[in-house]
């Protein structure tokens, strides 16, 4: 069935919450993700007022409202890595067919380990899509890619979430980092296909996405083993792509805790559980508001020399700001 064929068939408005750290559910309006949660908040909602679109095509969870269309899929992981990426991708690209992508989410699992032919899981992940891209987009694909990040994920699961929206994104780039997808052969056969921010206004409300964000300048990785040194490389990463968006340097932040212009969420994926405290220090008050909802995961991350990774999605009505 078509995706303009199942839009006929709605069902009521709902929120679209995706649940952390919970084991599966009933309820069509939550996309349960059972990776360990650290701390902070169990729930993330940042796309409200939708309607599920049913019967959903081939697994995917679909949700629409005007132009927005919200999605996830979760299908058991295969061998063949890139051959899975590519597939999930072409599906994608055909749902959203008419929308621009904004925002995606990757939960691989073994992200840093090696898949059959030994090439590392994400690499071989990051081969698939950007081929799927290329084949549906065409040559000029990297300007229509959207803000994502790819983290470590449920043990033999792979999961995607994603964003889409009628209205054309606009996608910023750091200038101290050389952007994902025109990183060179050593990191892997394909670039990550993905911007560093995309900001777009659909369906009454306006979104920021920042990408998940580390502690990497040019394409190298910075302070390798020190999770202090990480954080304030990740900390000076998340001024600059604020800038770049129009945020000044603090995503967003209001003083006026009483009528903030944002609601900000963040995600922080941790490698090792035991750096949450010391994390959550340096964080709060630092990055965090405290209006903030900032869920906190234990997580892998795309490079194993990386400790910490933040993402942060920010949520505003139009007309409020």
């Amino acid at each position: 069935m078509s995706l303009a064929a199942v839009l006929n068939n709605r069902s009521s408005s709902a929120d679209f919450v995706v649940r952390f750290g919970q084991a599966a559910g009933a309820r069509s309006d939550v996309f349960n993700l059972p990776l360990p949660l650290l701390g902070g908040v169990a729930d993330e909602t940042i796309f409200c007022g939708l309607r599920a679109v049913t019967p959903a095509p081939d697994g995917w969870r679909l949700f629409e409202r005007d132009g927005l269309l919200v999605g996830a899929v979760d299908e058991a992981a295969e061998a063949d890595v890139s051959g899975q990426a590519h597939r999930l991708y072409r599906r994608l690209l055909t749902l959203t067919e008419g929308r621009h992508l904004a925002r995606v989410w990757h939960y691989v699992p073994r992200i840093n380990a090696s898949d059959a032919g030994g090439l590392e899981n994400y690499r071989a992940f990051c081969l698939g899509r950007s081929l799927a891209f290329e084949e549906c987009l065409g040559q000029t694909y990297r300007e229509h890619l959207p803000a994502a990040s790819a983290v470590g994920g449920v043990d033999g699961r792979l999961t995607m979430i994603f964003a889409a929206t009628r209205t054309e994104p606009e996608h910023f780039e750091n200038p101290e980092q050389v952007p994902a997808y025109a990183y060179p052969p050593e990191h892997g056969p394909r670039a990550p296909s993905f911007a560093r921010a995309t900001r777009v206004e659909e369906a009454g409300m306006r979104w920021v996405f920042v990408s998940g964000t580390a502690a990497i300048k040019g394409h190298a990785t910075i302070a390798d083993g020190d999770l202090d040194g990480q954080i304030a490389c990740t900390l000076d990463n998340l001024r600059i792509i604020s800038r770049a968006c129009g945020l000044s340097e603090r995503l967003g932040w209001n003083d006026n805790a009483a009528n903030p212009e944002w609601s900000r969420h963040f995600k922080v994926y941790l490698r090792h559980a035991s750096d949450y405290p010391a994390a959550a220090r340096l964080l709060e008050g630092t990055l965090f508001a405290p209006t903030d909802r900032v869920t906190w995961l234990h997580s892998d991350i795309c490079r194993s020399a990386l400790l910490i990774e933040i993402e942060a999605s920010l949520v505003a009505t139009i007309g409020v700001i």
